[in-house]
């Protein structure tokens, strides 16, 4: 894995030296003690953090990082300054600074995690910038925010159908996204200039949802005041999307079978048979395999309608998907409700990466409006979060290598690999959000890794 790199600047020798040796096992060190030298660096190679002392022999600090962040890519800029100069600091930060902290009680695990914030805060706007030309120009769609393995394969697939007349079954939970998927999936298609005609079908009863698809003649029934269009031609040329069709009933599963099979149908009330030039997606947050063995599903439909089946992973499988997501909304509703909130503390989003989001992506749009409308400051703060959001850090119980020990015959060594395993598996991999678990720095956890040779785990 390719370290970070760092360069400190700092005209004391033993400073530089002991920040060096204390970080170069997690980043890629130079040093410089002037500013001159540090920005003849700068200007060689593309150093993803600066951290710098204020006081140099020749220009101070501030101007180093003023320097560095007018650079094609700029660095993520630490200033350290003497204890008490918070005047200094807030000034520098003004400036491009992306943080400080005071070298009179430097602590190395307080300074790691700064500079691993910092890092994080960087990369999510580097990420947001460029995802929507990324999606733009590959997907075609800029809603559909996804960088995790999942979401990549998703993705991929949208890409792979598009083109094509196929239909498409998008399955997954309720808040996934089916109908964004859906929509992807037109705007990339030759159909992209037709419309794309969207029914929810659980929210209609049998006999409306039948009107509703085909259309109906004048008199065909009650109220049935005058002709009706059905969805099935405003869709002509374009692309037809039926959310939960595992709810429509015996009758309409047998006329879709028929539109598939022929492309043709009738308007309720009339003999006279109609064409539609239209392809179908279909979406359920059911199991149609499971409705099919119970009798509610007609086998022939669920195999005509899954030539192709996309399955949407639930957010609790795509974690890392969250701070994009989360960031993406939070611009939306500052926006949209004009709130001068720009960011998360690192505990709100720990809050945010640890809940299990049953309602899925939705879910997290509706948190994250609602903490942007309850914020009082530039960052959403975990006090801003629902209780239900909150409670997976404010309530969790880190298990300790003691309270494994009393489980059972266990050495030191190995209840402790135990406790680093299990903590990696509830936090998904993430060694950040494992290390909180268990208590301990992420430097530590890392050299516990080595130690275990769990690099890999």
């Amino acid at each position: 894995m390719i370290k970070p790199t760092l360069l400190i600047v700092d005209d004391e020798k033993p400073t530089r030296d002991g920040l060096r040796a204390a970080l170069e096992d997690r980043y890629d060190v130079y040093i410089a003690d002037d500013a001159p030298a540090a920005m003849k660096l700068l200007e060689r190679e593309n150093f993803d953090v600066l951290l710098t002392d204020f006081r140099l022999p020749t220009d101070d600090g501030m101007k180093l990082i003023m320097r560095a962040k007018s650079l094609s890519k700029p660095p993520v800029c630490i200033l350290m300054t003497a204890y008490g100069s918070e005047e200094v600091a807030v000034e520098a930060m003004k400036r491009g600074a992306d943080d400080y902290i005071a070298k009179g009680r430097l602590q190395i695990d307080e300074l790691e995690m700064r500079i691993v914030r910092a890092l994080r805060h960087q990369t999510l706007e580097t990420e947001n910038v460029s995802l929507k030309q990324q999606l733009d120009k590959k997907f075609g769609i800029e809603k559909v925010i996804g960088e995790s393995p999942a979401m990549h394969h998703v993705l991929e697939m949208v890409r792979q159908v598009a083109p094509t007349v196929v239909t498409v079954l998008i399955q997954g939970e309720s808040g996934t996204g089916k109908e964004l998927i859906a929509r992807a999936i037109h705007q990339l298609s030759p159909r992209s200039k037709h419309p794309i005609v969207a029914v929810h079908c659980a929210a209609l009863s049998p006999t409306l949802l039948e009107s509703e698809l085909f259309g109906h003649e004048k008199g065909a029934f009650t109220n049935a005041h005058e002709r009706r269009i059905g969805r099935f031609e405003q869709a002509q040329g374009g692309t037809l999307f039926l959310d939960e069709i595992g709810e429509i009933d015996a009758t309409i599963q047998v006329k879709l079978l028929r539109f598939l099979g022929e492309r043709t149908f009738e308007r309720v009330g009339s003999n006279k048979t109609l064409t539609a030039d239209v392809r179908l997606i279909t979406a359920t947050n059911k199991n149609l395999a499971e409705l099919v063995k119970a009798g509610k599903f007609r086998e022939d439909l669920y195999f005509r309608v899954r030539v192709v089946e996309i399955w949407l992973p639930p957010l609790r499988e795509r974690v890392d998907d969250i701070p994009l997501l989360a960031t993406s909304f939070l611009k939306e509703f500052a926006k949209e409700h004009g709130k001068p909130v720009k960011d998360f503390s690192p505990q709100a989003l720990d809050a945010l990466m640890m809940h299990p989001w049953p309602g899925n992506v939705r879910e997290l749009r509706s948190e994250i409006e609602r903490a942007v409308v309850l914020s009082q400051s530039d960052k959403i703060e975990p006090h801003n979060l629902s209780p239900a959001v909150r409670a997976g850090v404010d309530n969790r119980a880190a298990p300790t290598a003691h309270a494994l020990l009393a489980q059972g015959d266990l050495t030191v060594e190995e209840a402790e690999k135990q406790l680093i395993m299990r903590a990696l598996k509830e936090a998904k991999g993430n060694r950040t959000l494992a290390a909180k678990k268990i208590g301990m720095s992420r430097r530590t956890l890392h050299r516990k890794l080595h130690t275990y040779h769990l690099e890999g785990f």
